[in-house]
């Protein structure tokens, strides 16, 4: 969902999201309106290494849209931590701000709540119509079969980073490619005094995205066909307990990474402190950190075997941000010249390239300055190995519940108690309880 901000989702009550799905703002059909037509209230979500260079990025395109428009546009930059919480209050009391970003994956859950605009036809002939999206960022913004919650506004991928030197001081001369592999260069490096791999175990929604690409190397799905959970699947069990085995069995990720759940694994890689980190278009985070792009490489995520494809190749989720209209916004007319605005090919380049991240709008990420390697890495695993998290209603209870219950197995680790598959299998069990009746 993110590139450079934290991904950590404030915990969602059931009650609360099951409030939202009931009493979401505005009507089934049709909504807002232009009442005020001069000013725009914008939640935008903390992309940058702080709030503060947030609001140094987004500011000037800001004053750029109102000398264009006349439209003033007040800015909010929410943290991760709040923002779904925030979100989802605003549309049981039909309060929110009239354009916001949403992380990727929220998307159908927060159509489902019906306080969002959908995106139908004559909503994208406004912005320039649908085919300036690519396909897998459209992949991520509402229930198959319904028109779209939200527009893409920045992709993102996941890849493996590692430091260059700490490679070479312990013999190895190239990224891993499997697990196996980083397992097996982990023992290398351990013995040169550093530590292995960054996680972020007590963060949530990282831990969603990384084992959602277990259970995908493994042939399994968090959720069966028509939508229900199926937490305790075999091979769910086995994916979930090899991503927490990195820390339990495997000892490459430290055990003070267990309480990690705001970007601390980035600093500790930008640091020099570990060799190699699993995150999200992480370049400009870096690179705010003062770590030089020449001490680092970029790789794949690794697969169990062979190089990253579809079906049990699949090495990341189709991670991004995308950008969603109030239904009851005051300010209709006015929201969709932000969304077009926002998502136009020269803001797409600026913006997409504040940010490392990848245009989601075609013409802008066909441009020159997205071709460096590192994005090179990033556009092949969103175009040949990354798939979209389940797009259904009940997705954000699934990152409360499941990402907890792969959080408790991280302290039990730490703890050095022993992680088993039936441990794995109680803690899934529990999170699927938690969740809505289909």
């Amino acid at each position: 969902m993110r590139s450079i901000r934290a991904a950590a989702v404030g915990a969602v009550t059931l009650s609360l999201a099951l409030a939202a799905t009931a009493c979401g703002g505005g009507s089934s059909t049709g909504g807002g309106s232009d009442d005020s037509p001069k000013t725009l209230t914008y939640w935008a979500s903390n992309q940058g290494a702080s709030i503060e260079i947030d609001k140094k990025v987004l500011q000037p395109e800001l004053d750029k849209f109102r000398k264009q428009t006349g439209i003033k546009v007040k800015l909010e930059v929410v943290p991760w931590s709040d923002l779904l919480n925030r979100i989802l209050t605003a549309t049981t009391s039909g309060q929110g701000p009239d354009v916001l970003n949403i992380g990727n994956t929220w998307s159908a859950s927060l159509q489902a709540t019906g306080a969002l605009l959908p995106w139908d036809a004559k909503n994208f002939a406004k912005i320039g119509g649908r085919d300036r999206f690519v396909d897998s960022a459209l992949g991520s913004t509402g229930a198959v079969g319904k028109d779209p919650a939200a527009v893409p506004l920045y992709s993102m991928a996941y890849a493996l980073y590692y430091n260059k030197k700490i490679f070479a001081d312990a013999g190895i001369a190239k990224p891993p490619v499997t697990w196996d592999e980083l397992i097996a260069d982990g023992r290398k490096i351990s013995a040169k005094g550093k530590s292995v791999l960054g996680a972020e175990g007590g963060n949530g929604s990282e831990n969603i995205h990384h084992v959602f690409v277990f259970a995908k190397q493994h042939g399994a799905d968090f959720f069966t066909s028509d939508g229900k959970p199926d937490f305790t699947n075999d091979n769910v069990v086995a994916a979930v307990k090899q991503y927490v085995d990195l820390m339990a069995k495997d000892k490459v990720i430290p055990t003070g990474d267990a309480e990690y759940a705001q970007n601390q694994s980035v600093s500790d890689f930008a640091k020099g402190k570990q060799a190699m980190l699993l995150w999200q278009s992480a370049s400009a985070n870096l690179t705010s950190q003062g770590m030089s792009d020449s001490d680092y490489g970029i790789a794949p995520v690794p697969v169990q075997s062979g190089t990253p494809g579809t079906g049990t190749q699949v090495n990341s989720m189709v991670a991004g941000i995308n950008l969603a209209v109030f239904r009851n916004t005051k300010n209709l007319d006015g929201a969709a010249k932000f969304v077009k605005f926002m998502t136009s090919d020269d803001e797409q380049k600026i913006l997409n390239t504040a940010y490392s991240s990848i245009p989601p709008v075609k013409a802008a990420q066909q441009d020159p300055a997205f071709n460096t390697p590192a994005n090179s890495v990033l556009k092949d695993t969103l175009a040949t190995s990354a798939a979209a998290l389940p797009q259904v209603a009940a997705e954000s209870q699934f990152e409360t519940t499941v990402g907890t219950a792969v959080k408790n197995l991280f302290a039990a680790a730490a703890a050095g108690k022993a992680v088993t598959t039936d441990s794995v299998k109680a803690e899934l069990a529990k999170a699927q309880q938690q969740m809505p009746a289909a």
